[in-house]
């Protein structure tokens, strides 16, 4: 199992399907541990709860505000899936409202890192958004999302280079036609470390991100 680093961060889910990291977490959802719902694919009583809850995901839109309701919901579409074994079929356990289209959407919402997925909880991510950033892979899925907290990208926006981004653009030049330049954010120091920062960048002539980069890379080489 990997860990997040600047090497070979992980940039699928690493937990269980149904398991409720995030959801269990008080300091993210303010929901305790034993509060939060498990879903597990091979225990038939808590797939139809996973079938129940993703009927009712499907037919309660205004649900995607309530960032608890949203991550149970996806929870439960990846387990409906990973227990019916196919999106269709557990489209068919599901019924109601809840299409392929739906539960793909979702289940791929689930299957996000934990380090993306704590942001789409504390509502920092639109759960719209997070369903874009869900569409692209490996390490330009995190690249996207991290763009959407530093530069408050729309949700439009988000479809738009997620979409290029799978047509084969490069995430950097997919961002950048959107105005937003990948690795850019802003950052506050404290001020003895920002005077220090700025006399070394001086004296060593070099531009202050160029420090900073090194003693970041050198910190992530040690974690």
């Amino acid at each position: 199992m990997s860990h997040e680093g600047p090497g070979d961060p992980p940039t699928d889910r690493e937990s269980p399907v149904g398991a409720p990291v995030i959801r269990g977490d008080p300091s993210v959802t303010g929901q305790r541990p034993e509060e939060a719902v498990e879903f597990d694919p091979d225990d038939p009583e808590s797939l139809e709860t996973a079938a129940e809850t993703v009927r009712q995901f499907a037919s309660d839109a205004a649900g995607e505000a309530d960032t608890v309701f949203m991550l149970r919901g996806a929870a439960a579409c990846a387990a409906l899936v990973r227990g019916e074994g196919s999106y269709k079929a557990a489209a068919e356990r599901a019924g109601g409202e809840a299409t392929v289209a739906f539960i793909r959407k979702w289940s791929r919402v689930h299957d996000l890192p934990r380090s993306i997925r704590k942001h789409v909880a504390m509502g920092e991510i639109a759960p719209t958004a997070a369903k874009h950033i869900a569409r692209v892979a490996g390490a330009a899925r995190l690249q996207l999302a991290w763009a959407v907290l530093d530069h408050d990208m729309t949700v439009r926006q988000v479809r738009s280079v997620a979409s290029d981004v799978n047509d084969g653009t490069p995430v950097d030049e997919a961002l950048a036609a959107e105005g937003v330049t990948l690795g850019e954010l802003t950052m506050e120091l404290p001020p003895e470390v920002y005077r220090e920062l700025r006399r070394r960048a001086a004296l060593e002539d070099v531009e202050p991100d160029e420090i900073v980069a090194t003693a970041l890379e050198r910190r992530f080489r040690q974690d």
